[in-house]
């Protein structure tokens, strides 16, 4: 196969103005006694604009990690150790104080995996909505931030009698679903949801799912799903980014991922998915994952891999595009290894 050496940015973009969101070379180190773990290594992608982006791996593969550093949000002993993430050609990474504040929910929002941990019970709906807002484009009239708000639910699909209750009087589907509406108060380009549907059944999921959908359609938002439903993945997003042990290893568009997978553990992702049309053994990934403070030399799958080689465990493989948009770190593809 000819591979064509490619930077890890991946090549859909028609032009700059096409990227909504890039993160270039992005680590992620918490600080331990024992020495630093490496949470998130040498990230690298770029999110277009109206495109959904699925990050999707196992738990502890750095994927929540990457979300919250995107958005400034990591706590000590966590720091950004390299690299720069840029919204709409501004330097995120560069700000602080006042201009951080104002940039979160403005250019950049997040919809939080447990709706009922983030939402105050002491507040009724209307005012977590209205307090949003206005902190940020100050004082609205009370008539008009009313219209406001009971848009943002119909824009998500809630009813206009939830304007006055509090959070524990609502289903957890709808719960949720203010929690959208909140990520899209101000109309960001960017929204980042962490496993938006992961505490809820199929049912909601399914509502949940579509409320997203609709959301892209309508406002034409960007945005990154994190998640490990391989399924739902599949009907959900634009592509796929697969992390493994705070390292990216496979960036496709979803037909592309999932008709043929490139690297190993994204097929053994998707060979997990369980099938309701034959009956087959759960496929499941042998071996543990190595000591994130001391990675090996070579692949970071090597342990894992049924298809390891010798030069895995020598040379680290660099992303490459294999297939128009697919890249994939794997040494399986390139022509020099027999």
């Amino acid at each position: 196969m000819t591979t064509v050496q490619a930077d890890v940015m991946d090549k859909t973009a028609v032009s700059d103005s096409d990227i909504v969101l890039s993160v270039e070379n992005f680590s992620v180190h918490y600080a331990t006694p024992k020495g630093d773990v490496i949470a998130v290594n040498d990230v690298s992608f770029n999110l277009h604009r109206g495109e959904l982006l699925g990050l999707i791996g196992e738990s502890g593969c750095g994927k929540t990690t990457t979300a919250m550093a995107i958005l400034r949000l990591v706590r000590p002993p966590g720091q950004i150790v390299n690299g720069r993430v840029s919204i709409d050609g501004v330097d995120v990474t560069a700000l602080d104080g006042e201009a951080l504040r104002k940039a979160r929910w403005q250019k950049m929002a997040l919809i939080p995996q447990g709706a009922m941990n983030s939402l105050n019970p002491l507040m009724r709906i209307k005012d977590q909505i209205a307090d949003g807002i206005q902190t940020h484009e100050g004082r609205i009239p009370k008539a008009e931030l009313k219209d406001r708000i009971l848009k943002l639910f119909t824009d998500v699909g809630l009813p206009s009698r939830i304007y006055d209750m509090y959070p524990h009087e609502l289903s957890g589907g709808m719960k949720q679903r203010v929690c959208i509406a909140m990520g899209i108060a101000l109309n960001p380009p960017l929204i980042i949801a962490d496993e938006p549907t992961s505490a809820l059944d199929v049912i909601v999921q399914r509502i949940v799912a579509q409320t997203i959908l609709d959301i892209r359609e309508r406002l034409g938002v960007s945005m990154i799903i994190i998640g490990h439903d391989m399924g739902l993945m599949a009907q959900l997003v634009d592509r796929i980014a697969v992390m493994y042990a705070g390292n990216m290893v496979e960036i496709a568009p979803v037909d592309s991922a999932y008709e043929e997978p490139l690297h190993p553990y994204t097929q053994l992702l998707i060979e997990s998915i369980p099938s309701i049309k034959e009956r087959k053994p759960l496929k499941l990934t042998e071996g543990l994952t190595h000591d994130l403070r001391n990675p090996p030399p070579g692949c970071i799958f090597q342990f894992r891999c049924p298809h390891v080689m010798d030069v895995c465990k020598k040379v680290r493989p660099q992303m490459k595009e294999y297939k128009p948009n697919h890249l994939a770190a794997c040494h399986l593809y390139e022509e020099s290894v027999e």
